[in-house]
């Protein structure tokens, strides 16, 4: 079968071959040459008895001469002839003011005269020449409503396609993702085993009278691999996969979104048994009723539909649901209901032994170095999700790149690390008044944490502007913690207050350094207070201060359920807390300030230490603990 491009080329060319064998046999005779002369030379021509024979139309003249006459260039305008410049036909053109004379005188000379009137165009040619742009108007008009009555109406071809889904289908051949992909996520995977199992075999679970949940919610924070797992989820079961994202259902048409859930799920019940995933559920399964527009929102309607497509009058057995979010708290409970989306599956963080495995998928193509050592990453990173993880590979290959190194080492990985967590370092121009503030600033923070056994341990120190910061002190846990006590907590905001401390002890006075510090400390006992009940004073209450209600689904404001006087105590609880993480950080820097001094002009000379180089700077001096003032803080 050929395409209508090759059928359009082929005729072409049969044309251009029937017209060059035409052109062979029958060549075109070459017309006689015409001259255009000028009106004065035919007249003088006409006078000496040249001209034979003339003919006349309008202001034309056309003629012939008597014989071969030579003519000069600059006597002839535009002139078309063969040989030597001489020519027998020629044509001029009667001047516009008329020549009375011409006619006796072509008598004279016995000049045979034609006269041929002035050719006009006919009165049909004029009335189609008029008649053409409604022609061609009313045929346009006619090929168009053709078009709509064979798509079914007015617009039918628009709004079908318009209430597609624009789902993109995965087959059995292409699902080739499977669990072996999706490194750690144990649990999950245990939980979606019974998925699998019955689009496997869904007769095995039907003979003993048993459903699979229609629908399986996977909860976590972003980046954790939700669609990973989706889709892997497909891939073992071998089975059609449609993926869509909940905001492509969303149009300012109403009716639109409920059509493309409609279209969705044909589409899956016709591949049956399928998986349909649906990504950010929450897009359009907030809770109903919060909405300006009320019931008539475009957004209600669609969850409408997608609760009645889900469980309805016509459930469906052999198409499974798993939709994602990372904010389960706002959607809507008919949606959560035995018979929807029944089964909540939790992707949390990877800890560091995930973190590991995590790694070992997205390094299997790279050279790696001897010295790249993944569980170390692994528990350097805690917090970092699959996509984090990825990233981090992904960056460290491009440094290895960028130096032309032939593997990917150990030192390029911290460097990615370094550009993740703290940013990418600036060339910022610093006086040393500025340099010896930031120097102070870090060792403050750095020595606290080394002083308090609760603290985590210093994992790098830098005076090298990074991201938004002048310098940065990190520090690493050495495991991954789900559990914080007061303890600890109290003791991370002293770290968070020891550089503002050793300002205070140097310079006699703060600087805006401390303004990031000063946020994570305010936030952090205000949830020790209002949150997590780890105030004497208020006890073991939690009081919404602080959270994010707007428009997430339930109400438009927070509500307060405190009175004025409890507020007061909120606010003087938190001031006291911060205070004693203030006075503990002072103290600390009091009794160690040669230390602290010596650390700054440290990193002063090397801008940044890492652990082991912080380790073995303090081996060399005996560090001194405050007496009673850091007590909560755990370092007597």
């Amino acid at each position: 079968m050929k395409t209508p491009l090759q059928r359009i080329i082929i005729l072409m060319a049969l044309l251009v071959g029937f017209n060059l064998i035409y052109m062979y046999f029958y060549p075109a005779q070459q017309p006689e040459p015409v001259a255009d002369i000028y009106y004065s030379l035919f007249k003088h021509e006409l006078k000496g008895g040249q001209v034979i024979e003339v003919t006349m139309q309008g202001t034309d003249l056309n003629g012939r001469f008597a014989q071969a006459i030579p003519l000069n260039a600059d006597q002839v305008i535009g002139a078309r002839f063969k040989g030597e410049g001489n020519f027998q036909l020629f044509h001029t053109v009667l001047p516009p003011v008329g020549d009375p004379n011409l006619l006796p005188l072509l008598d004279e000379h016995g000049v045979r005269v034609l006269a041929k009137p002035v050719e006009d165009s006919s009165p049909w040619f004029s009335a189609l020449l008029n008649l053409l742009p409604w022609v061609i108007i009313i045929g346009v008009w006619l090929y168009i409503m053709n078009r709509v009555r064979q798509q079914g109406g007015v617009g039918g071809n628009l709004l079908s396609k318009f209430g597609k889904s624009g789902a993109q289908l995965y087959s059995r051949e292409k699902s080739r993702t499977t669990f072996e992909d999706v490194a750690g996520m144990v649990e999950a995977k245990q939980e979606l085993q019974e998925i699998i199992a019955y689009l496997r075999e869904p007769q095995k679970f039907a003979r003993l009278g048993g459903k699979v949940p229609r629908g399986v919610l996977l909860v976590g924070p972003p980046g954790t691999g939700k669609t990973l797992l989706a889709r892997a989820v497909a891939g073992e079961a071998e089975v059609p996969f449609f993926s869509i994202s909940a905001s492509q259902f969303i149009e300012m048409f109403v009716g639109v979104g409920a059509s493309r859930v409609r279209d969705l799920f044909t589409n899956a019940k016709k591949n049956a048994p399928s998986i349909i995933f649906v990504d950010e559920l929450d897009a359009v399964g907030r809770a109903r009723g919060t909405g300006l527009g009320g019931g008539h929102d475009e957004r209600e309607q669609t969850l409408n539909q997608l609760l009645s497509e889900l469980d309805g009058f016509a459930p469906h057995d052999e198409v499974i649901v798993l939709a994602a979010t990372n904010r389960p708290d706002v959607l809507d409970t008919a949606l959560l209901r035995p018979g929807r989306f029944d089964r909540m599956v939790v992707i949390d963080r990877p800890d560091w032994r995930d973190r590991v495995k995590i790694l070992e998928v997205h390094t299997r193509g790279m050279p790696l170095a001897k010295d790249v050592d993944l569980e170390q990453i692994a528990k350097g990173t805690p917090g970092m999700v699959g996509a984090d993880l990825q990233s981090l590979a992904n960056e460290a290959a491009l440094i290895a790149a960028r130096k032309n190194a032939d593997t990917v080492t150990m030192d390029h990985f911290e460097q990615a690390k370094d550009r993740q967590l703290m940013g990418v370092e600036r060339k910022l121009v610093m006086s040393e008044e500025e340099k010896w503030t930031t120097a102070v600033h870090e060792a403050g923070h750095a020595l606290v944490a080394r002083c308090l056994p609760n603290s985590d341990p210093v994992h790098k120190i830098t005076i090298i502007p990074r991201g938004q910061a002048l310098g940065l002190t990190q520090q690493l846990p050495q495991d991954d913690r789900y559990h914080y006590r007061r303890s600890y907590l109290l003791g991370r905001m002293t770290v968070m207050l020891g550089g503002r401390a050793a300002e205070k002890e140097f310079f006699r006075e703060f600087s805006t350094g401390a303004h990031s510090d000063l946020k994570q400390v305010m936030d952090l006992a205000e949830k020790m207070v209002c949150q997590w009940g780890m105030s004497d004073r208020m006890g073991p209450l939690s009081y919404p201060r602080g959270e994010e209600h707007p428009f997430l689904g339930r109400r438009l404001a927070a509500e307060k359920t405190f009175s004025d006087r409890t507020a007061w105590i909120i606010d003087q609880e938190i001031k006291t807390i911060a205070l004693d993480a203030q006075e503990c950080a002072m103290a600390i820097v009091a009794e160690n300030r040669e230390v602290l001094e010596k650390l700054a002009r440290k990193l002063l000379s090397d801008e940044s230490l890492d652990r082991e180089q912080f380790e073995n700077f303090l081996s060399a001096y005996q560090l001194k603990l405050p007496d009673g003032s850091c007590t909560e803080m755990g370092t007597q």
